[in-house]
Order: C-alpha cells, then sequence, then structure tokens
C-alpha cells in the first residue's frame, strides 16, 4: 500500500498502518542513522526513540504524502541528539581501516564512499539519492535551504568522484581495474 494512504489511515489512529509504514521504511532509516551514528548501540536507540516519538504524534502529520520527510527528520534530529551525549572518544576498534592495509586493491563500494563523506554531505546524499527525496523535502528534513542542499549535493559528488576515480559519467572503467 502507498505510503501516503498508510499514512493517513495512522494518523486516524490505525496502529497497524503505522506498524505496515514502519516496516516499509525500516532499511532506509536504519541505513541513516548507522551512517549519521556509527555504533549499533546508538542506531538502536535513535530507531527506537523515532518510532516512539512517531507513534505519540502521528496524530499531528499535517500532510500524510510526506509522512516520510516527517519520520527523516525526527530521526535525524534523535540522531544529532544522541550524538551530541556521547563522548567524542574513538576505540582503536573503530578506526576504519586505510587503502593501504588493502592490500593493494582500491575497490571501493560506492555505499563505503559516501560513508566517508562529511556527516552534512553524506546526510543529503543519502536523502536524495539513496532516499529519493526531492531537493525541496530534503531541505526541510535538514532545516535548509535548496540552494545550500544544492552545494552540498555538488561538493558531495566532487568527493565522490575524487574516491572514485574508475568511475566516470556512470561508466566504471574496466582497464583500470
Amino acid at each position: 500500500m502507498e505510503i501516503a494512504v498508510l499514512a493517513a489511515k495512522a494518523a486516524k489512529g490505525d496502529s497497524d498502518a503505522f506498524v505496515q509504514l514502519v516496516q516499509q521504511l525500516e532499511g532506509s532509516l536504519y541505513y541513516m542513522a548507522r551512517s549519521l551514528l556509527g555504533k549499533e548501540e546508538d542506531v538502536a536507540d535513535a530507531l527506537q526513540e523515532t518510532i516512539l516519538k512517531a507513534f505519540k504524534s502521528i496524530g499531528t502529520l499535517r500532510e500524510p504524502k510526506f509522512f516520510k520527510t516527517w519520520l527523516f527528520r525526527i530521526l535525524i534530529n534523535e540522531c544529532n541528539n544522541i550524538g551530541s551525549k556521547r563522548s567524542r572518544t574513538i576505540a582503536y576498534a573503530e578506526i576504519p581501516t586505510t587503502a593501504a592495509s588493502m592490500g593493494g586493491y582500491e575497490m571501493v563500494d560506492l555505499r563505503e564512499s559516501v560513508e566517508r563523506l562529511e556527516e552534512p554531505q553524506r546526510t543529503v546524499v543519502i536523502l536524495h539519492y539513496f532516499e529519493d527525496l526531492p531537493l525541496r523535502q530534503v531541505a526541510e528534513v535538514l532545516s535548509i535551504s535548496e540552494s545550500a542542499v544544492k552545494m552540498r549535493l555538488s561538493r558531495a559528488r566532487q568527493a565522490l568522484k575524487h574516491s572514485l576515480p574508475n568511475i566516470q559519467e556512470g561508466k566504471i572503467n574496466y582497464g583500470s581495474i
């Protein structure tokens, strides 16, 4: 069933519709939280709090067609809250491996490259390209202007272009692999 229809039912008190909505979006929510927080415990906390807050306030949703945007906004706010509360220390085991330790193979997955972007760029890439939110909705979710979203996307594309030299204009150069 379409998200807008389920959201309208959920806003009227249908808890089964809300559960279906969360099930449809759980993978996307998890990936966004994981990219913002990194630690599984923090991701679980953020998802739990997001779903709880959304369930409690679903009746305040004005436009059911913007449920996904609304839910992502709650999630991002929750991730920001958790991120600001946790300590800034990083355990040695959490330090990512570098290309030098890959034994000369520099094959990098697109998602891994996106994970390496700075948080503002990573967030807009995920929302716009992976979650298919229009620029206007990305701007609403992040409480920034559309031009700021466009600038972040442009910078992210430049960074990805440099981190993925074998991929140019949608084609993979197999000769250098």
